[in-house]
């Protein structure tokens, strides 16, 4: 393990609030001690994930502490999602039947580790544990927490205060979900902004049951590419951890350069002093920043495809964005007689379909901005007619072969 005040260097880094420093370098000088590693606890939706890098940003967190000495311990809520997280939600959500959570839990696997280390991660459902749960167990939970306590969280103060419905289950949910944290005997809970009240209800109840209260760590909501709304797939301001590393490289190089080094911090591992040392340097006016985003772009497709891709995606962006070349090596997509319609065919509908872009409002949306090209040239019809072989754009990172 690195020295103690190093470790919440970096635990420290981007992060929007932890609770309380103190009480982690307590923790962190018990490890030293021992020898034991913390454990570190993220509760995940029980529906199907498509993670990008706004999600990625507490699981980067979590394994940078992994690489630290500790273990993360991932739990699916299956047994919590029956209920359903009252957190601005004006409807309880459908339950998820067995085959369903089980389904997703393995996208999780195949898309949580592509960051975190998989021999230092165990991936539980809290079922396991709430299930067997019998009415004077719950009844004793319940005993722990008031009323008054519960409407101080704001969605439940809100409704209330509009004599709106809460359902009595509904107080269930932020007492199990601080079940899970006594069941693991969690020392870190990590969670979003909007799940201070849950989390902060694990601190209060682990007390109850005797235990040391683990830390809240919260992390902030990172901006899209647009570097002003939340990271997003139905505002196409995304970047996918599965993207090909062209596109990665490319829409990392669109962001403002105000939100280089927030990507810095939340998005990547390079250690806070490094990112101190970069932040000065741009302040100042010793470096150009696209310099310095074409060095970010390469961090992070390389966390995701290695440093050989990274590499190709630089050589690739140099040579189509810098030099104005259209790409040689372009992917094709081969269309059919049935992607025509009189001889034309929808090319909002054909985006969508070969994945270039993720929903038709986005293509709606790129049209009217002239960002659709054929050959180079600008289309503002959405039916339009194609030839084989020629190149379809879109934006500026986008490029296929269209084959008939």
């Amino acid at each position: 393990m690195k020295n103690i005040e190093d470790q919440i260097k970096i635990i420290s880094k981007g992060a929007f609030e932890i609770i309380n420093k103190d009480e982690l370098k307590t923790k962190l000088e018990n490890c030293e001690k021992t020898g034991k590693g913390l454990i570190v606890k993220l509760g995940l939706d029980p529906t199907a994930p498509d993670i990008h890098l706004g999600h990625s940003v507490v699981l980067r967190k979590i394994k940078q502490l992994q690489d630290l000495g500790h273990k993360a311990v991932i739990i699916i809520g299956d047994f919590t999602g029956m209920i359903g997280d009252p957190t601005g939600k004006s409807k309880t959500r459908k339950p998820l039947t067995l085959g369903e959570v089980l389904k997703n839990a393995e996208t999780y696997k195949e898309q949580i580790f592509k960051i975190l280390d998989k021999d230092k991660t165990e991936l539980r459902f809290n079922s396991e544990w709430l299930s067997k749960l019998n009415l004077k167990d719950i009844i004793s939970l319940t005993s722990k927490y008031t009323v008054s306590r519960m409407l101080e969280r704001e969605d439940f103060k809100n409704r209330f205060k509009n004599h709106a419905s809460i359902g009595i289950h509904e107080f269930f949910y932020p007492l199990l979900q601080a079940y899970d944290s006594v069941n693991i005997k969690a020392d870190i809970e990590f969670g979003g902004t909007d799940q201070r009240f849950n989390v902060l209800m694990g601190r209060t109840i682990q007390k109850d049951y005797n235990m040391e209260s683990q830390i809240a760590i919260f992390m902030p909501i990172l901006e899209g590419t647009d570097g002003v709304e939340k990271m997003s797939k139905s505002l196409g301001n995304y970047i996918g951890i599965n993207e090909n590393p062209k596109d990665m490289y490319g829409k990392v190089m669109s962001i403002p350069d105000g939100m280089i080094i927030r990507y810095y911090e939340l998005v990547t591992d390079v250690h806070p002093d490094v990112v101190d040392g970069i932040r000065e340097k741009l302040e100042n006016n010793m470096i150009n920043p696209r310099d310095v985003k074409m060095e970010l772009a390469k961090e992070i497709v390389n966390l995701y495809h290695g440093k050989e891709m990274s590499q190709r995606a630089e050589e690739h962006f140099k040579n189509v964005f810098q030099k104005g070349n259209i790409p040689e090596n372009i992917d094709s997509i081969k269309l059919t007689i049935n992607d025509f319609n009189e001889g034309k065919i929808d090319v909002i509908d054909i985006m969508v379909k070969y994945n270039l872009i993720s929903s038709k409002n986005e293509g709606r949306r790129l049209l009217k901005q002239n960002a659709i090209k054929i050959n180079g040239e600008k289309i503002i019809e959405q039916f339009t007619s194609i030839n084989n072989e020629d190149i379809l754009q879109v934006g500026k990172k986008k490029f296929k072969k269209i084959l008939l």
